[in-house]
C-alpha cells in the first residue's frame, strides 16, 4: 500500500507535548505504509525545541519535515503554510497537544474516506473521537456538534463543522474552496472553511473509530481578553459573509455577552470590540451560501444563531 497521508502539526512553545506526540505517532503500526511525510511546523517559539530537533535525527526512518519559521503564521497561515507543501491526497492535521490512544489508529484512520457512507455524501473532513488526556472524559468543546445530548454516542454522522485539533481532510477540497482566510489570525478558521466546503457540494463528518486523547485541561484553556474578542469578530465575519443577514446580529450580540461572561465584565474591551464588529459589514464582502447549503445546514441541527 501506498502512503496516502500527510500529518499536519503547528507548534508553539510545547516542545514537550510535541516530542510526546512524534513519540506516540513513531510507535503506529504500519506508519510508514500509512504515511508519507509528518509536516511539522514550529511557529517561531521562544522555547527551545533541541529534544524534538534531536528525535528527528534519530528516526530518519520517518519522513519528518521540521520547519523551523522565523515569524508567528497563527492557525490560519500557519494550516495554509502545511497544505500548500503537502504531497499526499489525505491530510491528517492534529495538534501539537494530542496523542493516540491506540497503536492502530494511523491505519485505520488511512481508510476512512473509503467507507461506504463518505463515499455516497462525497465527505471532504472528517472530525476524530476526542478526549481529555488527564480525565479520558470526552472533551465536548472538541465534539463538532453542539446538539451533544442528541449526537454523543453515535458511531457516526453528518455535520457542520470540524475540530481543528484531530481531523481529517482531503487535500482536493481547498483547490475548489480555496485556503482557510488568513485575515483570521485565531478562532473560528474552520466555521469560514466548513460553509465553503458545503456550499462547493461536500459534506462534513465525525467518526468514532478511533480515540484521541487531547493535553488541554477539562476546565478549558484560559483565553486572554484579547482572544476572546478575536473569537468573537471573526465569527461574526463568518455569519456576515456566508449566512443570511438575521444570524450576523444574532451572533453579534450572544459573542457580545460570552465576552463580558468570559472576561468578567471587561464593558471597555467589548466596547472596543463592538466598534470593529459594526463596521463589517461596510469592510467584509459577502459569499451568502446557497438555499441548498443553507437546507443542509438545518437539516444536520446546524447552531446558526450563534
Amino acid at each position: 500500500m501506498l502512503p496516502n497521508i500527510s500529518i499536519l502539526i503547528i507548534t508553539y512553545n510545547r516542545p514537550d507535548d510535541t516530542l510526546a506526540l512524534l513519540k506516540n505517532l513513531r510507535k503506529q503500526e504500519e506508519l510508514t505504509s500509512c504515511v508519507g511525510e509528518i509536516l511539522l511546523l514550529n511557529n517561531a517559539s521562544t522555547t527551545p525545541y533541541d529534544e524534538v530537533v534531536d528525535f528527528i535525527h534519530k528516526n530518519k526512518d520517518v519522513q519528518i519535515n521540521y520547519i523551523d519559521h522565523h515569524e508567528n503564521l497563527g492557525v490560519a497561515r500557519g494550516r495554509n503554510y502545511l497544505i500548500e507543501i503537502a504531497k499526499h491526497p489525505f491530510l491528517l492535521v492534529l495538534d501539537d497537544d494530542v496523542v493516540f490512544a491506540e497503536t492502530n489508529a494511523i491505519s485505520i484512520v488511512s481508510k476512512l474516506f473509503t467507507k461506504s457512507q463518505y463515499i455516497k455524501n462525497n465527505t471532504a473532513v472528517i472530525t476524530l473521537d476526542v478526549f481529555y488526556y488527564a480525565t479520558k472524559q470526552r472533551q465536548l468543546s472538541a465534539f463538532p456538534h453542539k446538539n451533544d445530548t442528541e449526537y454523543v454516542g453515535k458511531e457516526w454522522f453528518l455535520t457542520y463543522t470540524f475540530t481543528g485539533c484531530a481531523h481529517l481532510i482531503k487535500k482536493e477540497v481547498f483547490e475548489k474552496t480555496g485556503l482557510y482566510p488568513e485575515d483570521f489570525f485565531y478562532g473560528m478558521e474552520e466555521y469560514d472553511l466548513s460553509y465553503r466546503m458545503i456550499d462547493n457540494g461536500y459534506t462534513l463528518a465525525y467518526d468514532n473509530c478511533v480515540k484521541v486523547l487531547h493535553k488541554e485541561s477539562p476546565q478549558g484553556r484560559i483565553f486572554a481578553n484579547d482572544q476572546l474578542a478575536m473569537m468573537w469578530y471573526n465569527k461574526c465575519v463568518v455569519a456576515w459573509r456566508y449566512l443570511p443577514t438575521k444570524y450576523f446580529y444574532s451572533t453579534a450580540v450572544m459573542w457580545s455577552l460570552q465576552y463580558l461572561r468570559k472576561t468578567k465584565f471587561d464593558f471597555l474591551g467589548a466596547f472596543k470590540n463592538w466598534r470593529k464588529v459594526v463596521k463589517i459589514p461596510k469592510k467584509v464582502t459577502t459569499q451568502k451560501i446557497s438555499k441548498e447549503t443553507l437546507s443542509y445546514l438545518r437539516r444536520v441541527e446546524a447552531r446558526l444563531w450563534y
